[in-house]
């Protein structure tokens, strides 16, 4: 499906971006909402913007893509993907970036894996979270 395909690459999973368009362009929701993204992937393809995977998803889940949703989301993901490449810099990096939306995620230290899989797994499930 693909939204799941959506997610896993946002989320960091090993999946090109050019699969993600082309399971979005297949699978098309109907809803009005989301008309406008998939125009636009298809002008542009997987030179989208990961935001724009992100404003769909919110559309896809029936909420707003509001610049808050839109960055919780974005701030989400970008721990996710850090902290499963064992990125902890980027992990720390993104962090500090989106720490006004990232706060009810736990802190490092993000130097031991351990610790690094604990706060992906709390960003998979906070993003899980925004979109039900």
């Amino acid at each position: 499906m693909g939204l799941e395909l959506v997610d896993r690459y946002l989320l960091g999973e090993p999946v090109s971006k050019p699969d993600v368009v082309a399971a979005l362009l297949a699978e098309r929701s109907d809803a009005p909402a989301a008309a406008p993204f998939y125009r636009a992937f298809e002008a542009v393809g997987a030179r989208a913007a990961d935001e724009a995977f992100i404003a769909l998803r919110l559309v896809l889940a029936g909420k707003l893509p509001e610049d808050e949703a839109v960055r919780r989301l974005r701030g989400l993901t970008a721990v996710a993907r850090a902290g499963r490449a064992g990125d902890g810099a980027g992990l720390a990096a993104a962090l500090k970036r989106d720490g006004k939306v990232l706060a009810d995620l736990p802190p490092g230290p993000f130097d031991v894996p351990a610790e690094r899989d604990r706060i992906v797994a709390a960003a998979t499930a906070a993003y899980r979270a925004e979109l039900t």
